[in-house]
């Protein structure tokens, strides 16, 4: 378990350092989307490898009652953040997909006030990848 804390305090770290060097030395487009993309990289790479340690070490030693306990206290953890990614994921891409519709929304509602209806429904389409979200989660906990 202090594997995992390691590892989070370091990515943690890595992100606020990361985001502080692109603010502070004024870097944009490609070298600021640059150090993103690695930024982004070995956070999945790093949640991807602390995933399989935890499920190794778990697998190895199920003999122990101790160990038995132990696992089933990593598989409820994994369940629990693989809701919060679940939900996390899907809030983002909502995010993304209502910024778009609803400025394109915006925009055809200025020119045509009769578009109102129409434009409303994709921007309620684009919001039901949260609700998507959030009903992959409530399986995901009522596992």
């Amino acid at each position: 378990m202090e594997f995992v804390l390691i590892v989070s305090v370091g990515l943690v770290l890595s992100i606020v350092g990361l985001g502080l060097a692109i603010v502070f030395k004024k870097t944009n487009g490609r070298n600021a989307k640059k150090v993103m993309g690695i930024n982004v990289v070995s956070l999945f790479g790093m949640l991807i490898v602390s995933t399989i340690v935890l499920l190794t070490n778990s697998v190895v030693h199920a003999e122990d009652t101790t160990s038995v306990a132990t696992a089933a206290a990593s598989a409820l953890g994994l369940q629990y953040l693989s809701a919060a990614i679940s939900t996390g994921l899907a809030t983002i891409g909502a995010g993304i997909a209502v910024a778009a519709t609803g400025s394109a929304a915006i925009g055809a509602i200025s020119e045509d006030s009769t578009l109102l209806g129409k434009t409303l429904i994709f921007v309620g389409l684009a919001e039901g990848i949260a609700i998507y979200g959030l009903i992959v989660t409530i399986l995901i906990l009522n596992k």
